[in-house]
C-alpha cells in the first residue's frame, strides 16, 4: 500500500510517500513563503522521480494541526481536493503528536512545542510508550510560554512530573530556549535543529497505521485543527462587540 503523506503546518513543508516497508520518497522545503504555489508541484516532481503514479497512490494522509493557519487550510484543502476527485481515502494526523514521534524511546517527557506567534505556542506533553508511541498526558493548547513554563513548575497536573526532565522538541524551542534552560536548568532538555521539524514522511507512516486499523476520516468532514481563533474570527467577534 502507497500512503502520500503531505505536511504544512509551518514554514517547514514536505510531502512523502511510503508503504509497508518503509519511506519511498520524501522532499523537505524550508522556505519562508507559503505552500500555495509550491505544494501540488512538489507532489508530482517528488513522484516522477519515485517513478510511481498518482494513480498508484492507494491513501493520503495530512497533518491537521495545530499551526499556522494559512498552511492547514492549504494542506488540507488540497489533499480534500486530490480525495475527492482520484476517489482516495483520507487520514488526518495531529501535529503535535506526529512532531512527538521524533523523540522515539524517549525516557523523558515530551513537549511538543510549535511557535503560535502573539508570544504564544502550541504545546503538548506525552510520556513514550514502547508498546503504543507517544502517549497524550495534555491537551493541544496555545499558551505563553511562560504560562507553560508555570505550569510545569507549579501546576497540581503537572505536580507528578516536577522532578522529570523535558525534552523540547519544535520550532517553539528556537525562540524560547533561553527561558526554559533559564527556569528549568538540568531539567530541560532541547531535541538537536534537525528532529526540531515535522515530516510528511512520519505524516505518511502514522496515516498508514490507522489506515490499517479501519480509522479514516470522513473527506467532507476533514478540517483543520487550529486550537485557538483565527485573526479573522476575532476580529469578527470584535465587530459584533462594538455593535451592540
Amino acid at each position: 500500500m502507497f500512503v502520500l503523506g503531505v505536511e504544512t503546518a509551518t514554514w517547514v513543508g514536505s510531502v512523502a510517500v511510503v508503504d509497508e516497508d518503509g519511506l519511498i520518497g520524501e522532499c523537505t522545503l524550508n522556505l519562508s513563503a507559503t505552500h500555495s504555489g509550491r505544494l501540488l508541484p512538489t507532489i508530482d516532481h517528488m513522484l516522477k522521480n519515485i517513478d510511481i503514479p498518482f494513480s498508484k497512490i492507494d491513501a493520503l494522509a495530512v497533518s491537521i494541526g495545530p499551526g499556522s493557519f494559512t498552511g492547514l487550510r492549504i494542506g488540507v484543502s488540497t489533499i480534500k481536493g486530490l480525495a475527492w476527485a482520484e476517489k482516495k481515502p483520507v487520514v488526518g494526523i495531529l501535529t503535535l503528536y506526529a512532531l512527538a514521534q521524533n523523540c522515539f524511546g524517549s525516557e523523558t517527557i515530551i513537549c511538543s512545542m510549535l511557535d503560535a506567534r502573539k508570544e504564544e505556542v502550541f504545546a503538548s506533553l506525552y510520556r513514550w510508550s514502547n508498546s503504543q508511541g507517544p502517549q497524550k498526558l495534555t491537551l493541544d493548547m496555545v499558551i505563553s510560554p511562560h504560562k507553560l513554563l508555570q505550569d510545569l513548575l507549579e501546576k497540581d497536573d503537572f505536580l507528578q512530573f516536577v522532578d522529570e526532565k523535558v525534552i523540547f522538541i519544535g520550532d517553539g524551542i528556537e525562540r524560547y530556549r533561553s527561558l526554559f534552560e533559564e527556569s528549568l536548568g538540568s531539567r530541560a532538555v532541547f531535541a538537536p535543529p534537525h528532529l526540531n521539524h515535522l515530516r510528511a514522511a512520519t505524516v505518511a507512516f502514522l496515516g498508514l497505521e490507522e489506515i490499517k486499523k479501519g480509522n479514516l476520516s470522513e473527506v467532507n468532514r476533514l478540517t483543520p485543527v487550529y486550537v485557538r481563533p483565527s485573526d479573522a474570527e476575532l476580529h469578527r467577534g470584535a465587530d459584533k462587540q462594538n455593535r451592540k
